[in-house]
């Protein structure tokens, strides 16, 4: 095992402290650490993120549930036409795509470069989104949960997740708030659940059309659960909201690094 497989599995132990400490984001590195530390490509590293992640996810659900925190009804709401969508994705969609899509000159743009570049805009996003101060919405109208908007977003969710192999919590957190009424603690906790089942089905898509090291993929996954109950421990002594400001920096610089070296690869 030379350097860079074992910075992988620090890797993968990271991204367990950083779901424990700030109960989501953690997830986006997964792919990054696959390709640049493990050398797996990016159309298998997608799918064993979503395997990654949903397990992590799972765990984190569980503890949730037991804490009376998730709320089952609103989570397969959303996650139905989400599962459909990345599995449908993951099966048919993504192993469709050409190898070579565009070639002009010197310039030789690849599916690899096309998932990288799109993963490195979720990343920049989702790092704004940790990034800025939100101001709590006043929702006046209570009479019923706009139940057909988390279907509409729900379907966004499966596209997102199932090309680049993320959860999407920047997307599922803030739809549980504005649109299911539910508090943020309740928010984060139904998100897990609804992420753990859209990325467990949407893995389940790749089963069918990828060459899966289980070795490497159970060990990576085993490491990522240990460091989420690491990071849920230390969680108890940290300043959560400093975590995740200072996180989102990390995760900005990481998705500006891959647009470039994505960029100077084509």
């Amino acid at each position: 095992m030379d350097i860079l497989q074992v910075s992988g599995f620090i890797g993968a132990f990271v991204i367990g402290i950083v779901l424990g400490l700030i109960g989501g984001g953690g997830s986006i590195l997964t792919v990054p650490v696959l390709v640049y530390l493990l050398g797996i490509n990016p159309v298998t590293a997608t799918g064993y993120s979503l395997f990654v992640v949903g397990i992590s996810s799972l765990v984190g659900a569980f503890v949730n549930m037991r804490k009376k925190l998730v709320q089952v009804k609103t989570a397969f709401v959303f996650a139905f036409p989400a599962f459909v969508v990345v599995y449908v994705m993951r099966r048919f969609i993504v192993p469709a795509i050409p190898e070579d899509l565009f070639s002009a000159g010197n310039i030789n743009i690849t599916k690899d470069h096309v998932i990288m570049v799109f993963f490195a805009v979720v990343m920049l996003v989702t790092s704004i989104s940790m990034l800025r101060n939100k101001k709590k919405n006043v929702i006046t109208n209570v009479s019923e949960y706009h139940y057909h908007i988390l279907f509409l977003e729900g379907i966004l969710v499966g596209v997102v997740a199932g090309f680049v192999g993320a959860g999407g919590g920047f997307l599922i957190i803030p739809a549980l708030v504005l649109f299911a009424r539910l508090p943020m603690k309740k928010a984060v906790a139904t998100s897990l659940l609804i992420i753990s089942i859209n990325s467990l089905i949407g893995f389940a898509g790749d089963v069918e059309v990828l060459d899966i090291d289980w070795k490497l993929l159970l060990s990576f996954s085993g490491i990522a659960v240990l460091g989420i109950f690491a990071g849920s421990y230390l969680s108890n002594k940290a300043d959560g909201k400093k975590l995740k400001r200072g996180f989102g920096w990390f995760v900005l610089l990481m998705g500006v690094y891959i647009l470039v070296r994505e960029f100077m690869n084509m």
